[in-house]
């Protein structure tokens, strides 16, 4: 089962394997659900039923929208892969904080961007201009509905400046959170929690008609569990609406890349796929 979010000619409007739903059931809706009364509700649907004005009962085409609504949050887990580490350890000149976090119970949270500030699958991503070293980051990202349960997940990226954090770990909001940083796509596949296992997490950069990077990982090779971040990050917040955790990167390339404008950036994480294209600079 998948929900998607699309543009329509009324607005965006959510869609399930390719059928819009009524508009009263957003994603925010849903997931102030219980997990098994939200599956529940959606499999009594009959598929492409809706009715109503805003779809005109039209299929879900390919004008997808991230697949969150405008309130959310995702937030985000960092060092959470050995490679994550070792590339911390290279850009910052306080390396030894990086294996601290790595070996720590508590993992590094922070929050990555407002709903309405994500885009989705072929839409721009943006590296900042006062950075000479910024990277993609290809992430499993776990949706969380307002009871602490996982309800499936998306494909995502973490867009990310290395040298701004690298100059002082206090950098790191500027290094991770600006406009164009975080993709989201191009659905959210519901699942149990113990379904979201060895997903295999893919990553390829071309530039022209080139090929200039390629890495694959599994989040078997995560450090952290799912419910141990998910735990952390409902302990002493509340997502009354849900919330998406972008839980680690274990791709990273190596220290002589840096995206340039018009890059093309492909993720597939499990059978989900995101592709964006790196806009130019802010003038």
């Amino acid at each position: 089962m998948q929900l998607t979010r699309h543009q329509t000619r009324q607005g965006a409007c959510w869609a399930m394997d390719g059928a819009f739903l009524p508009p009263s059931l957003i994603l925010s809706a849903l997931l102030e659900l219980r997990r098994d009364a939200m599956l529940q509700l959606l499999t009594m649907l009959p598929p492409g039923t809706c009715t109503c004005v805003r779809c005109k009962c039209e299929p879900a085409n390919d004008e997808w929208l991230a697949p969150i609504d405008p309130l959310q949050e995702v937030w985000a887990a960092g060092v959470t892969y050995l490679r994550s580490r070792d590339a911390r350890r290279v850009e910052s000149t306080v390396a030894n904080m990086y294996d601290r976090v790595y070996d720590a119970a508590r993992p590094e949270l922070f929050l990555k961007a407002a709903g309405w500030r994500v885009v989705g699958t072929e839409m721009p991503i943006r590296i900042r201009a006062d950075s000479r070293w910024n990277v993609p980051e290809p992430e499993l990202v776990i949706v969380i509905n307002r009871h602490r349960e996982i309800v499936g997940y998306c494909a995502g990226n973490d867009v990310s400046s290395r040298d701004i954090e690298g100059e002082n770990p206090l950098y790191l909001p500027q290094a991770k959170i600006y406009s164009g940083s975080c993709a989201l796509g191009h659905g959210i596949l519901l699942c149990e929690p113990n379904e979201i296992s060895n997903v295999p997490i893919r990553l390829q950069v071309q530039r022209g008609s080139e090929t200039i990077f390629e890495g694959e990982t599994t989040t078997t090779t995560m450090k952290r569990t799912l419910s141990d971040l998910t735990e952390y990050l409902t302990r002493e917040l509340d997502f009354p609406h849900g919330v998406f955790l972008m839980t680690g990167t274990g791709i990273v390339p190596g220290n002589e890349f840096t995206l340039q404008p018009d890059d093309v950036i492909s993720i597939q994480v499990g059978p989900l796929t995101i592709e964006n294209r790196v806009s130019g600079l802010r003038g």
